[in-house]
This record gives structure tokens, C-alpha cells and sequence, in this order.
């Protein structure tokens, strides 16, 4: 994998509740320098989509606590369709998965992935399950035809861990997300099986790139048996 590669796995992440259409720019500028996706708010998609039109722009839905009623979530996701996105994080409701309501998760997702001709990715906030809900709710995530399951929005307590990534690859391709903020984590992120690697600090993820370490990486050779 070169550096171009790697970089495309990165969705270049700003998404903070003082975070202007100035920030989202800068962004969107690192993700045109270094080759990366970007992750913007909802509010700024469409301005976004017409500064950047060649950037893969990811959004969010129902950030950050995923408490939104479904109805909320289906439009929020199809506006940010209508408005540019390319790809949706929606995040799961925590509370009804922890409550034992698997029918209302599934039915949330159903609505998210069906309102949208684009990826879905659910975050799934790993830091705050145990391992049956965390299980259960990559199941229902798989079974709603998601694209991506994700760790974690970066807001709940703690971030993505080797670990978790590992159980959420059984189900679907992982976003890895929350607390990856160099090369060294994010490779040990596609090292346990992530496919697409969040992070505000994108651009020093990429700078921090080595070839060598990446040729003897177990992430490497993996992809090398694949092909």
C-alpha cells in the first residue's frame, strides 16, 4: 500500500459543536492536499459538496447521542443525500439497544439504509456496550443492510480499540473512530481488520505515513495473500 492508498482509508474528521463553515474549508483543503475523505456536520454538506465537489464527503445522523426518532432520522439522512453527501454515519440509540428494544434499532436503520441510494455506516459507540449488545447491535446493523459499522462518534468516553475492531470485521467492513491521532494507531487499526480509519487529525496521520513500516505490517501482507 503507498501513501495515496492509505490516505484514501481516512475520512479527515471535523465535526465539534463551535465548528464554522471556516473550519470545514481547512478541511476539506487537507482532504484535496493529502487524498483523504472528509467528514463534515450536516449544516455545511451542502456548501461542502459545492467547494469540494471531488472530495468523498461523509456526514452525520443522529449525532451525537443517536436519540432522534426514527421519522428524524430518515429525513436527516435523505436531505444530506439531496444535499451532496456521499456517505452517511448514523448513530445507533444506545438507550433502546440497552433497554432490550432490538425491533425499534432495527427498524431505525431500516429507515436510514432505505431512504438513501449511498453507504451507511452505523456507529455503534462501542465504549458504552457490553459484549452481547455490542454483538447484537452489529447483527442488526448487518441485517439492515449497513455498509460500515462504526466504533464510535469520539464524544462517549474512550475511542476505538484493537479489540472491538476485531469483533465488529466478523459482521461488516469497520470505520475505526475516537482517539486515532497518528500513523502508528491507525495502522494498528487496519492491522485488527478496519477498512476506513476516522480522525480529526487526518492530515498528521498521513504525514507520519512509512512505507517500511506498512511493507512489514501484518495489514500488508494480509492484503498481499488476498490478491
Amino acid at each position: 500500500m503507498d501513501r495515496a492508498a492509505f490516505a484514501a482509508r481516512i475520512d479527515h474528521t471535523v465535526l465539534g459543536p463551535e465548528t464554522t463553515f471556516d473550519d470545514v474549508r481547512s478541511v476539506l483543503d487537507a482532504t484535496i492536499e493529502y487524498g483523504m475523505n472528509a467528514c463534515v456536520p450536516p449544516c455545511y454538506v451542502s456548501e461542502a459538496s459545492e467547494y469540494a465537489p471531488t472530495v468523498t464527503l461523509v456526514t452525520v445522523c443522529g449525532f451525537p447521542h443517536g436519540q432522534a426518532a426514527p421519522e428524524a432520522k430518515e429525513f436527516e439522512a435523505e436531505r444530506a443525500w439531496k444535499d451532496g453527501v456521499d456517505e452517511i454515519d448514523v448513530v445507533v440509540n444506545v438507550g433502546r439497544l440497552r433497554g432490550g428494544d432490538d425491533g425499534a434499532i432495527a427498524d431505525e436503520l431500516g429507515r436510514v439504509v432505505a431512504a438513501v441510494p449511498i453507504p451507511v455506516k452505523v456507529i455503534v459507540e462501542a465504549p458504552l456496550l457490553s459484549v452481547g449488545e455490542f454483538r447484537t447491535v452489529c447483527e442488526l446493523a448487518a441485517d439492515a443492510g449497513a455498509a460500515y459499522v462504526k466504533t464510535s462518534t469520539g464524544f462517549s468516553v474512550g475511542g476505538a480499540t484493537v479489540e472491538d475492531v476485531e469483533i465488529m470485521s466478523e459482521y461488516l467492513p469497520v470505520k475505526a473512530s475516537g482517539g486515532i491521532g497518528d500513523f502508528e494507531t491507525a495502522l494498528a487499526m487496519l492491522e485488527a481488520g478496519a477498512d476506513r480509519i476516522g480522525a480529526s487529525a487526518g492530515a498528521a496521520i498521513v504525514e507520519g505515513f512509512d512505507a517500511d513500516t506498512i511493507e512489514r505490517s501484518s495489514f500488508e501482507a494480509d492484503a498481499r495473500s488476498a490478491e
